[in-house]
């Protein structure tokens, strides 16, 4: 049956279900964005860690001014 001779009912129904295949879609690709972002967090968490680890526990509680550091060429 075309979808021109459709009664209204079936035209509905068939528009809902188009839209919630789009919805799905939709939502299946968000879902694949959170994770990737979630785990790109987690990473950089990591390397957070990793970096403070790198540092001298006497530089991290430190506060050094630039206006305290002398210039290379003196």
């Amino acid at each position: 049956m075309a979808m021109e001779s459709a009664n209204p009912t079936e035209r509905r129904l068939t528009d809902l279900e188009i839209k919630l295949a789009m919805a799905e879609d939709m939502l299946d690709q968000l879902n694949q964005t959170v994770f990737r972002q979630q785990q790109l967090i987690e990473r950089l968490g990591r390397e957070i860690v990793a970096l403070r680890d790198q540092v001298p526990d006497s530089a991290q509680g430190a506060f050094r001014s630039l206006r305290d550091e002398i210039p290379p060429h003196y």
